[in-house]
C-alpha cells in the first residue's frame, strides 16, 4: 500500500480530532463501490425515529444493558463524580450527571457497560480507511462521512475529507442541511457526493417530527445542488409520518423542478427497526417501537410515484 508524502500541512490535519461511534468498513450502502463509512457524533436535529440515537449528542455516552446487570456495585464506586447508584432492579444512571468518560466500563464484569463515542484524530481514522485503498480502486469505493452529521464536526469532517483527497480517494458525505451554509460550504470543496435528506416539505411536519423547521434545509438543498460534482436526495420511510404517496410526489417534484436532478437520485428508504433496544439502553423511551416496515408491493408504488417525476 503507498500513500501521499507527508507535509507539514498534511500532518497538520492528521493532528485534529473528533469524536467518532463507529468506523464500519466494506460498506456498500453509502456509496459506490466498497467503503469505508465514518459514523460521527453529533446531530443538529432530533428526529422522532432516529435509528441511531446514540449519535445526537456529540460527548461520548453509555450504553446500559439491564439484564446484565447483577448489582454488584462495581460500577458505582468508579464513578469519578458519583453518577451511578442503586435502583430497584438494576443501577441507574443520572443522564444528566454523567460526562461519558467511561470510567464505569471496564468497572463492569458483566458487560453491562459500554461506551458510544471515541475521541480519535484524523489520522488514526484514515490509517484505517487507507487499509482497504486496493479494493476502493477496483470497486470505485473510498470515504464516506456519515453521522449524527458530519457538519456539526466541521474541522474534523474536513480534516478527513482533505486527507482523503490528498490519498486519491473517492469521497461522500451524508448530511441532513440543518447548518450555516458555510459550513457545508467548506465541506463541500472536498467532497465527490453528497448525500442529501430530506425528511417533508411540509415545514410544521418538519417542525414536528424533528425538533427544527425546513427552510434553512431547503436552501441549503437548492445552494448545494448548484455546485456538488454529484448530489443524491433520500428520504426515510416513516409509517404514518412521511410515507404517503402525497408526501413521496412533493419530495421528487422538489427534486427534479428545484434542484433539477434526475428522478433516480432520489431515493426512499423503507424504514426498519435497527435501533429496536438503543434507546432502552440510553435510559431514553422509544417513540417507534410499535411501526412497522412498509410491505414490499407499498414501497413499489411510492417508487412508481418517483418515476413518474
Amino acid at each position: 500500500m503507498t500513500t501521499a508524502p507527508v507535509t507539514q500541512e498534511i500532518q497538520a490535519l492528521g493532528n485534529v480530532s473528533g469524536t467518532v461511534f463507529n468506523i464500519q468498513r466494506y460498506s456498500i450502502h453509502d456509496g459506490p463501490g466498497i467503503r469505508t463509512t465514518v459514523f460521527l457524533k453529533g446531530c443538529p436535529i432530533r428526529c422522532f425515529w432516529c435509528q441511531n440515537p446514540e449519535s445526537q449528542q456529540l460527548r461520548p455516552q453509555i450504553m446500559f444493558t439491564r439484564e446484565n446487570c447483577t448489582m454488584c456495585g462495581a460500577c458505582i464506586s468508579r464513578c469519578p463524580i458519583g453518577a451511578i447508584s442503586y435502583g430497584e432492579s438494576a443501577v441507574i444512571t443520572d443522564r444528566k450527571k454523567c460526562t461519558g468518560c467511561g470510567a464505569c466500563v471496564p468497572a463492569c464484569y458483566f458487560d453491562a457497560r459500554a461506551i458510544e463515542g471515541t475521541v480519535k484524530t484524523a489520522a488514526e481514522v484514515l490509517e484505517v480507511a487507507l487499509k482497504d485503498k486496493k479494493m476502493y480502486a477496483r470497486t470505485g469505493g473510498g470515504l464516506t462521512l456519515s453521522g449524527g452529521d458530519p457538519t456539526m464536526q466541521p474541522d474534523f469532517s474536513e480534516a478527513l475529507l482533505k486527507l482523503a483527497k490528498h490519498n486519491k480517494l473517492n469521497t461522500c458525505m451524508e448530511s441532513c442541511g440543518q447548518t450555516n451554509w458555510d459550513i457545508l460550504e467548506r465541506l463541500l470543496k472536498y467532497t465527490d457526493i453528497l448525500f442529501f435528506d430530506i425528511k417533508t416539505l411540509d415545514p410544521l411536519k418538519h417542525k414536528e417530527g424533528t425538533g427544527t423547521g425546513n427552510a434553512v434545509i431547503l436552501e441549503n438543498a437548492k445552494k448545494a445542488a448548484a455546485v456538488v460534482k454529484d448530489m443524491r436526495v433520500r428520504c426515510p420511510m416513516i409509517p404514518g409520518f412521511n410515507d404517503s404517496p402525497e408526501d413521496v410526489k412533493a419530495i421528487a417534484d422538489f427534486v427534479t423542478k428545484e434542484l433539477r436532478l434526475p428522478s433516480d437520485h432520489f431515493t426512499i428508504l423503507k424504514y426498519n427497526k435497527y435501533a429496536e433496544g438503543k434507546y432502552d439502553k440510553l435510559d431514553r423511551e422509544d417513540e417507534v417501537k410499535h411501526l412497522e416496515p412498509q410491505t414490499e408491493d407499498y414501497m413499489d408504488a411510492l417508487n412508481a410515484v418517483i418515476e413518474s417525476a
